[in-house]
């Protein structure tokens, strides 16, 4: 049984590069102006040569109606030619309805009864095949006297003719020439288009061998630039943007694994060790067992924390939406300054509120950004230092200052101090406690509550976190 085909296989395919669809809308875009163009000319000199012939038979027509309107008029053949010039072709009817005398070439004897009782019109001939094509005109000649080759005759009418079956000829030829112009040019504009399109995707070509580069594990390559703000020149910039963009976040992402790995496995390495002194017998006092299980439970707590915190990392990371609702700053402040003061009793902890600060938020994360930053002054600083909480509300918006009279933090350090597990050599060591993740997580909770956080500081001068929420309306 044949497989019915699918009916991706019966479409046309498209054109594969952009080169071949730019050429070909390009000479289509061309060749309907072309054509266009020549119709267009073509119909124009078909109506000005048929005008212009019109124009010449009534010219003609108006003379002889002049001469008629002086009176009875004797004429001969020449004088009757020179007066309707430049007529092609004249007709003598006689008084009995027949031709008398003709003058002109090719006007046929049938152009009598094609244009009987039609007097003073305008009668254009196409199709008859006893007549060639033209147009004609009847004028009635009651009293002019016309001289022939076989004596004087009485016209009753004369029918001046003017082929156009020769404009119909040059009309042709018109058309023919131009068909020749235009695929001529076509021809000249596919190659010239052939070549402009090469050199100017060049850049483009290049673009592609250095991605593939890129896919290949080359790292550090990047799409050439030329710093001429070209359309190619500006995609291969935001391209290179992407490429570092990415670049940054693998480096992050590998430093993430690295630094959480080395933050467990320092931990669990605790507890192997008391483990193997365990099984190994070393531990044989209560006291001993005691201290072993002092220690396992607290460093099975420090990686239940750091769980914590990478999951709850995890999910801000993934924009999961926290609680919403009305949260009073001032009251979490409080809070988190007595909280402080039980925890860390020989220091100074101020709180100076302005007023009552609501926000829109969740109040648990919240707590815990004001938790890890007062936390993290009282553990980077000398004891004794003060603390001091600023609460305030200025221009629709909340804000929140911790500042310290410690050590202060260097510069060249300021730009990394919401990495996630970095740590200051001099002021945030592993043995002063700590994940590496406090800032990180404000950071995190801030952004998710449409904030933002920013650090000063100065080499001994202290250190100042301003957090700054949308605030909310005082309640009625």
């Amino acid at each position: 049984m044949r497989r019915p085909r699918r009916l991706s296989s019966l479409r046309p395919r498209r054109l594969a590069t952009i080169r071949g669809r730019i050429l070909i809308g390009v000479l289509l875009l061309l060749a309907a102006g072309l054509i266009g163009n020549s119709v267009a000319s073509a119909v124009t000199l078909r109506n000005y040569l048929d005008h212009r012939a019109e124009v010449s038979l009534r010219a003609s027509g108006d003379r002889v109606h002049r001469l008629l309107a002086a009176g009875p008029q004797t004429v001969n053949g020449t004088q009757l030619s020179a007066l309707i010039s430049p007529i092609l072709g004249m007709t003598v009817i006689g008084p009995d309805g027949t031709v008398a005398d003709q003058a002109g070439d090719g006007v046929p004897k049938a152009i009598n009864g094609l244009t009987a009782g039609r007097l003073d019109q305008v009668v254009t001939i196409n199709d008859d095949p006893a007549v060639p094509d033209l147009i004609a005109l009847r004028i009635p000649t009651s009293g002019l006297t016309v001289k022939t080759s076989e004596g004087e005759a009485t016209a009753s009418a004369v029918i001046l003719t003017v082929r156009t079956d020769i404009d119909r000829v040059t009309v042709t030829d018109f058309i023919s020439g131009q068909a020749t112009i235009v695929g001529v040019t076509l021809l000249l504009a596919f190659a010239t288009a052939l070549l402009i399109l090469k050199i100017g995707l060049r850049p483009l070509g290049r673009m592609a061998n250095a991605a593939d580069a890129i896919a290949s594990g080359a790292r550090e390559e990047r799409l050439p630039t030329y710093g001429d703000r070209s359309e190619t020149d500006r995609l291969a910039a935001a391209v290179n943007h992407a490429f570092d963009a990415q670049s940054r976040a693998e480096d992050n992402i590998r430093a993430f694994a690295a630094d959480a790995s080395h933050e467990l496995r320092t931990p669990l390495a605790t507890i192997s060790g008391w483990l193997d002194l365990y099984h190994q017998g070393g531990l044989t006092t209560p006291a001993e067992l005691d201290r072993a299980l002092e220690r396992v439970d607290g460093e099975a707590g420090r990686m239940r924390l750091l769980v914590e915190e990478l999951s709850l990392l995890a999910r801000l990371d993934a924009g999961r939406p926290l609680e919403s609702e009305r949260v009073d700053l001032l009251r979490l402040a409080t809070d988190v300054v007595e909280d402080a003061g039980v925890v860390a009793p020989d220091r100074t902890i101020r709180l100076h509120p302005d007023a009552p600060v609501h926000v829109q938020g969740d109040a648990s994360r919240l707590q815990q950004v004001l938790n890890n930053l007062v936390g993290n002054a009282i553990q980077h600083t000398p004891a004794g230092t003060a603390i001091d909480v600023f609460l305030e509300s200025s221009g629709g918006e909340a804000v929140i200052r911790v500042t310290d009279q410690g050590p202060g933090i260097a510069q060249q350090d300021l730009s990394r101090v919401f990495d996630r597990f970095w740590r200051a050599e001099a002021g945030r060591s592993r043995a002063r406690g700590g994940s590496g993740l406090g800032l990180a997580i404000v950071q995190a909770v801030v952004h998710a509550h449409h904030g933002t956080v920013r650090i000063t500081s100065h080499t001994g001068s202290g250190t100042t976190v301003t957090v700054t929420l949308p605030a909310l309306p005082p309640p009625r």
